[in-house]
């Protein structure tokens, strides 16, 4: 083989490679999404319909609990990992006119998501814990109206956007695959 030929073999394989990797980015970033959409999901359609049936105290101590547990590095994991992992697909997929957009999509309202967590959802989760005890507050029912049915809105707001973009990643993910298949 002659040195041009030697040379076009190793760039063909480095360009495998790296395709074979943006693939395996966004897996990566579908499923972090998949993971975090799946947390916003259950809480509209599940737990939050379900404490909606406790009584204020409960309610609040129940909240209070969830929001204290959630705050661990299996949670974050996905939460970040989603908004990071498809950061770093968009960068890879930026010159891929076919799945950038997608991707791109997913990035927007995913980051719309985190926005909307640290902006409404955090600081709402902040003052039901500096509320107290369920138990020595003064008027639980007070507390649970200024807190529940923000905090659901905008968690609805956040399982819609994070589903959108978990679709959007998805269908960027299977136009990779066409793309890419030689």
């Amino acid at each position: 083989m002659s040195g041009g030929a030697d040379r076009s073999l190793t760039e063909r394989m480095t360009t495998s490679a790296s395709t074979r990797f943006t693939g395996w980015v966004l897996g990566a970033a579908t499923v972090a999404m998949g993971l975090a959409a799946g947390s916003f999901y259950v809480f509209a359609c599940g737990v939050m319909p379900g404490l909606a049936r406790a009584d204020d105290r409960t309610y609040i101590e129940a909240m209070q609990g969830i929001n204290a547990a959630i705050q661990n590095p299996v949670f974050f994991l996905s939460f970040v990992g989603a908004l990071v992992c498809t950061g770093y697909a968009a960068w890879r997929v930026r010159r891929r006119q076919a799945v950038r957009g997608w991707v791109f999509a997913a990035l927007v309202g995913y980051a719309l998501v985190f926005v909307l967590t640290s902006a409404v959802n955090v600081p709402l989760n902040d003052t039901l814990a500096a509320a107290g005890t369920p138990a020595r507050i003064a008027d639980p029912s007070r507390v649970r109206e200024h807190f529940e049915s923000p905090w659901v809105t905008w968690n609805a707001v956040r399982a819609a956007l994070s589903a959108a973009a978990l679709g959007c990643l998805v269908r960027g993910l299977v136009v990779w695959g066409h793309a890419t298949r030689g």
